[in-house]
C-alpha cells in the first residue's frame, strides 16, 4: 500500500489499485499515522491531532471507531494497534511525504559534496511528488496546518537547492521563469532574491539583477523595517564588480564544538547502527531510557560519527541546569564571529534559526527531560524554521511531536556490561584481577547500566569485587562517587534516580512505588489489581502505566512491564516512607494466590497452554508472592500458592527449594487449614530431602489426606499417595485411595490412577497389566487435554512398544510426546533419541541430542543440562567410542558436583551404572569385575534391577562363563516380567550365548534364571 499526501490524501494499493477513503476525519486519521509512518502514534497525540482543543465526550471509543472504519478500507493489518495507540506498518518508501524527505536530503548532500548534476536529479524527482499543496483535502485537522507549512517550506528549501544544483550547471537561461514565479510567491525570500541575482548576472542581465537588489531592499524596508543581509549585500556588490562567481547568501557559522571523550566507548553497536540510520532519514530523533543508561555518551559518539563523514556542523546544548530552552541554546550558539544579519529578529527561536545558518547541521539537545514541553515546543518551531537541520535530542521521555522518531536506550547487555565494568576497572587500578562471578553478579545485579557501573569501578580503589558485590544491598550508600566534574545529579546513583522520580507527578509517585512490590515482569492487569486504590483509581492505571514507560521508570518488556532492580530499590525505599509497604505486599501476595489458584486448575485441562505461559511469564512474582506470604505469616495464601506451584514443579520446572517452601509453610502450623496442613504433611514426607517416615506414619498421612479432603481438594497429590502406599508395601490402602478416585467425577484424578498402576505394574514385572493400564491412562489423559501427562504416559507406551522389539511403534509414540511437549520437552526428546539409538539410527539419535542440547542451553535447567551429557555419553558408547563416552562422563560428574544444585543419590547410581556399560563395552571384564561392589551400593530404588541383570550377563560372557550368562539373562525377565526384544546389544549377546552353548543348552540355562522367584532374582542382585 501506498499513502500519498503530498497534495488531496490518495492511497494505493501494492499494484496500483485506488483505494477510496471517504471521509475528511478518516483521511486526516490516514495521513496523521502516514506522516509517522512505521512509529507509534500514541491514541491521545491522534486525538488531539484530530478534534484538537474539542474532542467528543468519549474520544477514546470515537477513535477506535475510526480506526475500526479505516480497518474496513484498507484491510485489518493495515494498522496495527499497541498498548498505547496505533501504527501504519509502512515503510519510508510507502508514503510520499518520506519519500520527498529522504530525496530532498540526499540532493543537499550531494549539493554540498561539489556534485550538481546528481544533486538536481534528487531535487527534480523530490519535487516530483507533489501534486498541490500538502494535506490539501483535511484542511481543517488540527494538525494540518503545521504539518502542511512545515512541508511546504521542505518543499521551498528543495527548490532553493535545485535551482542552486542548475546554476552550478549552467543552466540559468532554462531556469530564470520558474525562479521569477517563486520570487514574486515569495518576496521576503533572501536566497530566492540571491539566486535570481545570481542567474540573471550569469545570463548577462546585470542591470535587470541589481534591480532585483533594489526590489528586494524596499519590500524589507517597507514590510519588515530591515536592511538587507550583509551576504545579500555582498552578491550585489560582485554584480556591480562583475565577478564571475556571485557569493551565496549566507556565510557558513563556524563549526560546531563537541567536547572530547575522556574514556573508550564500550557496546552499544546496535543502537549506534540504529542512530547512524534515523540520523539519515529523520530530522528529530530522540535518545530515551531511564537516568544512568548511557544517553548523552551514545549520543555524542553518534553525532562525532556523523561530524567525521563530513555531514555539516554539529552543537551540543546541553539543557541540565537550564530553566529555558531557546536562551539556553542561544547561550551556546552566540560565539565570536557567528551573528544575526540585518539585526536579528527578536524571537529567541528565531534568533537561533538565523544563526544556525542554511547549512546542514545537527544540533544535540541533551538533558531535555524536566524541561520536555518546552523542548518539544522549541523543536517544532526551529525545525520548520530550518530544513537542513537535523535535531538529537536526549531525554528520559519522548517529546512526543509529529516526525519524531524515537530511540530507544535500556541497559547494556552483559557481554558489553562486563567489557565496560573491566575497563573501568582497570582505569582505576591497575593490574587488578578480576573473576568472572562477582563481576557478572554486579553486572547483573545493577542493571548493566553504564554510570552504575562506572560508579561501582570506582569503588574497586578501596574494595575487592567479592566485598563490592556483598554489599550492594545498600548500593544507594555505596555508589556515591566517582566523577566530581559531573553535574550533580550524575555524581551519585541516588541523585541520578531522584532526579528522575521528582520530575513525576504524584499519581506517577504512587502507582512507581507500589510497582517495587513486583520483582519481575508482569502484565497491566496485574499492576492494575495490585497498585490501583483511592488515590489511584483503577481506570487511571493504564494511563499512569504508559507514562511511566515514557519517562523511564518503567520498562515495556515482551511479557508486560517491568522495573530496572536499581529503579525499583529506590522506589521501595519511597514505599516505606509512604506507609504502604504492608498494605501493597498483602495485595501482592493475595492477588498472585488467586492468580495460581485460577490457572492451576487448567493446567489439567484443554486450558493447559495458556496456563503454562501464565506460570512461566509470571513465575518470578508467584515465588516471591509465596515468600512474601511467608514471612508474613498468611497461612492461608502461602497454602493456596504453594498448592498451585506444586505440580508446575514436578511437571514442568525443577525448583530446588521445593522441599523448603514446603517445610516452611508447615511451620505455621495451627493457622494452616487442616485440609492444607494435611497435604502438606504428605508433600514433605515425600520430598527429596525428606526424613525417613515409619510405616504408621505413612498410614497417618494418608489417612488424614482422606479425612479431610485434602485429595479431592488437591488431586494432583493423588500420584505421591499412592506411590508412597504402594512402596511401603500398604497395597490396600493404596487400592481404596484408587477406587475412591475413579468413583469421584474428576477425570484427571482417575486417569492418575491408571498411571500409578501402570508404573507399578512395570516396576513390579506384571508387564501384561501394566500395559493395559498405560492404555486407559493414555485416553484418560487424551480426554482430560492435560497434554504433558498425556506426553507421559506416551514415553510408558513406547517403552512398552520398544521392550517388543517394535522401534517403529515406539518412535512414534516418543515423537508425539515430543510434540505435546514442544516448550518443555527436553527429557521426551532425550528418549526419543535413545529409542533411535536402540533402533540403530544413531544419526537420527544425534541430531535429537543437539536439538535438546540447544532447548537445554536457552530455556533448560542444569537436571537438563545433565540429562544431555548422560544421552551423549550412552551415543558415544553404542558408536564404539568408550574414551570419548568415558570424557563426557567425568564432564557430567563435574557438572553434577559443581551445580547449586543437589546432585542427589540418583546420578551418582547413574554414573556408576553407565561407568559399568563402558567397561563392558570396551571388553575390560577386570574392571568391570571391579566396579560391581559400587553398583550394588546404588540402593536397588534406584535402579533398574532388569538391566543390572543384563549387565551381569554381559560381564558373565566375557569371562567366560556361558551358562551363567544366559541365566542372568533369564534373571532380566524374571524381574521385568518379559524378556527385552529391543535392545540389539541383548539380541547380539543371546546370539552369541547360543552360538557357544548350543540352542538346548542356552534355553535350558535361561529358563534356570526366567523360571526363579522374582524376589530371590532381587535378593540376589541387590546383594
Amino acid at each position: 500500500m501506498r499513502v500519498s499526501v503530498l497534495g488531496p490524501i490518495r492511497v494505493h494499493a501494492d499494484d496500483g489499485t485506488p483505494i477510496d477513503v471517504g471521509g475528511a476525519r478518516l483521511r486526516g486519521l490516514l495521513a496523521r499515522l502516514a506522516l509517522s509512518a512505521g512509529q507509534v502514534v500514541q491514541a491521545e497525540s491522534l486525538i488531539d491531532a484530530l478534534w484538537g482543543e474539542h474532542p467528543p465526550s468519549e474520544a477514546g471509543k470515537a477513535l477506535h471507531a475510526l480506526v475500526y472504519r479505516l480497518r474496513k478500507v484498507l484491510g485489518s493489518a493495515a494498522v496495527e494497534s499497541v498498548a498505547t495507540g496505533y501504527r501504519l506498518p509502512a515503510q519510508d518508501v510507502d508514503v510520499d511525504a518520506a519519500r520527498f524527505e529522504a530525496l530532498a536530503a540526499r540532493g543537499r548532500r550531494e549539493l554540498a559534496a561539489g556534485r550538481p548534476g546528481p544533486a538536481a536529479e534528487c531535487l527534480g524527482e523530490a519535487l516530483g511528488l507533489w501534486r498541490g499543496p500538502a494535506l490539501a483535502d483535511v484542511p481543517k485537522a488540527p494538525f494540518a496546518a503545521p504539518a502542511a507549512a512545515r512541508l511546504a517550506e521542505l518543499r521551498l528549501t528543495a527548490a532553493e537547492d535545485r535551482f542552486e544544483a542548475g546554476l552550478r550547471l549552467g543552466r540559468q537561461d532554462a531556469m530564470l521563469a520558474d525562479l521569477e514565479a517563486a520570487s514574486a510567491e515569495h518576496p521576503l525570500r533572501e536566497r530566492l532574491a540571491a539566486l535570481r541575482m545570481r542567474a540573471l548576472h550569469a545570463a548577462g542581465r546585470q542591470s535587470d539583477a541589481l534591480k532585483v537588489f533594489d526590489e528586494v531592499r524596499d519590500t524589507l524596508a517597507d514590510q519588515l523595517g530591515i536592511d538587507p543581509s550583509p551576504e545579500l549585500r555582498a552578491a550585489r556588490l560582485a554584480v556591480l564588480r562583475g565577478e564571475r562567481t556571485v557569493p551565496p547568501v549566507r556565510a557558513e557559522p563556524p563549526p560546531g564544538r563537541l567536547p572530547a571523550p575522556l574514556t573508550g566507548f564500550v557496546g552499544r553497536d546496535d543502537e549506534l547502527a540504529l542512530l547512524g540510520a534515523l540520523l539519515d532519514t529523520s530530522r528529530l530523533v530522540t535518545v530515551v531510557g531511564p537516568g544512568g543508561a548511557g544517553k548523552t555518551r551514545l549520543a555524542l559518539e553518534a553525532a562525532s560519527r556523523h561530524r567525521a563523514h563530513g555531514r555539516g556542523r554539529v552543537w551540543l546544548v546541553s539543557l541540565a541546569g537550564a530553566d529555558a530552552v531557546a536562551e539556553t541554546v542561544l547561550g551556546v550558539l552566540s560565539a565570536p564571529g557567528v551573528r544575526p544579519v540585518g539585526g536579528g529578529p527578536a524571537e529567541p527561536v528565531d534568533r537561533v534559526a538565523d544563526l544556525l545558518g542554511g547549512g546542514e547541521a545537527l544540533l544535540v539537545l541533551d538533558n531535555c527531560e524536566h524541561l520536555v514541553a518546552a523542548a518539544a515546543e522549541f523543536t517544532g518551531r526551529l525545525l520548520e524554521r530550518q530544513p537542513s537541520l537535523t535535531i538529537l535530542a536526549t531525554s528520559r521521555e519522548p517529546l512526543d511531536i509529529i516526525g519524531e522518531a524515537i530511540c530507544r536506550l535500556g541497559p547494556l547487555p552483559q557481554p558489553a556490561a562486563v567489557r565496560l565494568f573491566t575497563d573501568r576497572a582497570t582505569a582505576v587500578r591497575p593490574g587488578i584481577t578480576l573473576d568472572d562471578g562477582p563481576v557478572t553478579d554486579i553486572v547483573r545485579r545493577l542493571d548493566g547500566l553504564p554510570l552504575a557501573l562506572e560508579l561501582a569501578a570506582a569503588r574497586l580503589r578501596t574494595m575487592d569485587a567479592d566485598r563490592l558485590a556483598r554489599r550492594l544491598d545498600d548500593r544507594f550508600r555505596l555508589l556515591t562517587s566517582g566523577n566530581r566534574t559531573a553535574q550533580p545529579r550524575q555524581q551519585t546513583l541516588h541523585a541520578v534516580i531522584d532526579w528522575s522520580w521528582e520530575l513525576l507527578d504524584e499519581q506517577e509517585k504512587t502507582l512507581a512505588r507500589r510497582i517495587s512490590a513486583f520483582p519481575a515482569t508482569t502484565g497491566a492487569d496485574a499492576v492494575e489489581a495490585v497498585c490501583s486504590g483511592r488515590t489511584l483509581p483503577p481506570g487511571d492505571v493504564g494511563h499512569v502505566l504508559d507514562s511511566l514507560v515514557d519517562k523511564s521508570i518503567v520498562e515495556r518488556a515482551a511479557g508486560g512491564y517491568r522495573m530496572l532492580e536499581t529503579i525499583r530499590a529506590y522506589a521501595a525505599t519511597k514505599l516505606d516512607l509512604a506507609g504502604e509497604r504492608s498494605t501493597t505486599r498483602d495485595r501482592f501476595a493475595r492477588h498472585f494466590a488467586g492468580l495460581a489458584e485460577a490457572h492451576e486448575r487448567l493446567l489439567r485441562s484443554h486450558g493447559q497452554e495458556e496456563a503454562l505461559r501464565l506460570f512461566g511469564d509470571e513465575y518470578d512474582n508467584l515465588v516471591h508472592a509465596l515468600r512474601t506470604a511467608i514471612d508474613d505469616h498468611d497461612a492461608t495464601t502461602a497454602a493456596r500458592i504453594l498448592a498451585a506451584l506444586h505440580w508446575y514443579w514436578t511437571m514442568v520446572r525443577y525448583e530446588p527449594r521445593s522441599a523448603a517452601f514446603v517445610a516452611r509453610v508447615l511451620e505455621l502450623g495451627a493457622e494452616l487449614a487442616p485440609d492444607a496442613r494435611a497435604a502438606l504433611g504428605l508433600l514433605h514426607a515425600t520430598g527429596a530431602d525428606a526424613p525417613s517416615v515409619t510405616l504408621d506414619r505413612v498410614r497417618a498421612l494418608i489417612e488424614e489426606c482422606a479425612r479431610t479432603g485434602a485429595l479431592e481438594r488437591h488431586p494432583t497429590l493423588l500420584t505421591a499417595t499412592l506411590f508412597m502406599a504402594y512402596g511401603t508395601g500398604l497395597d490396600a490402602l493404596a487400592e481404596r485411595e484408587t477406587e475412591r478416585a475413579r468413583s469421584r467425577p474428576d477425570p484427571w484424578a482417575a486417569a492418575c490412577t491408571f498411571l500409578v498402576e501402570a508404573i507399578i505394574g512395570q516396576h513390579r514385572g506384571e508387564w501384561a497389566a501394566a500395559a493395559t493400564a498405560v492404555e486407559r491412562a493414555l485416553h484418560r489423559f487424551e480426554e482430560t487435554g492435560d497434554r504433558l501427562s498425556t506426553a507421559l504416559v506416551l514415553t510408558l507406551v513406547a517403552r512398552t512398544r520398544s521392550v517388543r522389539g517394535d522401534h517403529d511403534g515406539a518412535i512414534a509414540a516418543y515423537e508425539r510426546s515430543v510434540a505435546l511437549t514442544s516448550q518443555h520437552g527436553i527429557t521426551h526428546r532425550l528418549g526419543l533419541a535413545a529409542e533411535r539409538m536402540r533402533a540403530g539410527d544413531l544419526a537420527g539419535a544425534r541430531q535429537d541430542i543437539e536439538s535438546a542440547e540447544r532447548s537445554a542451553r536457552e530455556r533448560g535447567g542444569q537436571p537438563q543440562r545433565l540429562e544431555v551429557m548422560a544421552a551423549r555419553m550412552e551415543l558415544y558408547r553404542r558408536c564404539g567410542d568408550v574414551d570419548r563416552a568415558g570424557q563426557e562422563l567425568e564432564r557430567m560428574e563435574r557438572a553434577a558436583a559443581e551445580s547449586p544444585l543437589p546432585p542427589g543419590v540418583a546420578i551418582r547410581g547413574f554414573a556408576v551404572a553407565a561407568r559399568l556399560a563402558n567397561l563392558l563395552t570396551a571388553g575390560d571384564a577386570k574392571q568391570a569385575r571391579a566396579l560391581l561392589p559400587d553398583v550394588v551400593r546404588v540402593p536397588a530404588a534406584l535402579r533398574d534391577l532388569a538391566v543390572d541383570a543384563q549387565q551381569l550377563a554381559r560381564l558373565l560372557h566375557l569371562e567366560g562363563e556361558a551358562a551363567p550368562a544366559a541365566t542372568a539373562l533369564g534373571m532380566s525377565r524374571a524381574i521385568r516380567g518379559v524378556f527385552d526384544d529391543g535392545d540389539p546389544e541383548l539380541g547380539e549377546l543371546a546370539a552369541s550365548l547360543t552360538e557357544r552353548l548350543g540352542p538346548a543348552e542356552y534355553d535350558a540355562a535361561y529358563r534356570r534364571g526366567a523360571r526363579m522367584p522374582r524376589q530371590d532374582v532381587i535378593d540376589r542382585l541387590t546383594r
